[in-house]
């Protein structure tokens, strides 16, 4: 099996009510890299810069991840910077610098263009299908976006949208595109464009499900102390379609599976700013907090 991601390794400074991180490393595809790893042994697709740190290169890769498709380039890496309230669902972003991401043009290794599975992160649907023309046949396409592309290139996103098996989007993000208010009408509605899978990502409420016959819904992984929501959506992904690229047939239950432990994932990653949490997270608690949230959720 395998899993190719075709995401962004970037730069964020995060500010929260209780405290400041300036430059640590963020981007989609880290996040959703680190969560799949603890299942499998993904490949990245993405682009930094000359000041991206070694160390964290090292790190990825002493945990399986594949960085044959990571090019390093003259310039800065990704820049992001948000400011977060009392409330973690709500954030603000003050600066977005693409630097070496803007005129990234990304490109499959050959030893990638035969995935099993497809992850297209939150980058430009452009890029997307340029990813897409140069895959081979995948047993699963998914793909991801964010407000900024439904705003600027709804057509685009949309031809991409029909070429895919599942699609991630925030509760807003499935209003926005579908004019629904309901989020049962609004998956609905996506399914009918061309997806097998709608996944509604809903913050601290939890998740959403929606097939072309079922509905599937579960909590969120409860967590006390909310350090850094930044990333938890990648890493819910990440959990999501590492979990599957272990599954010998994409049904029913199989997705159950995968949603459960992508709520797993994320939880950790809000635990700790940026990539820390993962640093020292180890396999076994995964399985432990796997049980919990089986309590939580059996009735």
């Amino acid at each position: 099996m395998s899993l190719v991601i075709v995401g962004s390794l970037a730069f964020d400074s995060i500010e929260t009510p209780r405290e400041r991180r300036e430059r640590i490393v963020g981007g989609s595809g880290s996040y959703c890299a680190l969560a799949a790893s603890f299942f499998t042994r993904p490949k990245v697709v993405g682009v930094v810069g000359r000041d991206f740190p070694e160390e964290t290169l090292s790190f990825f890769r002493r945990r399986g991840i594949d960085l044959k498709g990571v090019e390093v380039k003259p310039g800065k890496t990704f820049f992001w910077e948000g400011r977060y309230g009392e409330d973690p669902n709500l954030r603000t972003t003050l600066r977005t610098e693409l630097n070496v991401f803007q005129d990234f043009r990304p490109r499959l290794p050959e030893s990638y263009r035969r995935a099993d599975i497809l992850f297209l992160a939150n980058i430009d649907p452009d890029l997307q299908e340029e990813i897409l023309n140069q895959a081979k046949n995948p047993r699963l396409v998914a793909m991801d976006t964010i407000e900024l592309w439904i705003k600027t290139k709804r057509r685009a996103l949309l031809e991409v949208l029909r070429r895919v098996d599942i699609f991630f989007a925030n509760d807003q993000e499935v209003k926005m595109l579908t004019g629904e208010v309901n989020l049962i009408r609004a998956g609905r509605a996506l399914l009918e464009k061309g997806p097998r899978w709608v996944v509604v990502k809903k913050g601290e409420h939890g998740v959403l499900v929606l097939g072309r016959d079922q509905v599937f819904g579960l909590p969120a992984n409860p967590t006390e102390a909310v350090t850094d929501p930044t990333g938890a959506g990648d890493c819910f992904a990440g959990g999501f379609l590492g979990s599957l690229d272990r599954e010998s047939r994409v049904d029913g239950r199989s997705i159950r599976r995968a949603a459960a432990f992508g709520s797993v994932m994320a939880s950790f990653a809000i635990e700790d700013f940026g990539l820390e949490r993962f640093r020292r997270l180890k396999r076994k608690e995964i399985e432990e907090r796997l049980l919990v949230f089986k309590k939580l959720v059996r009735f």
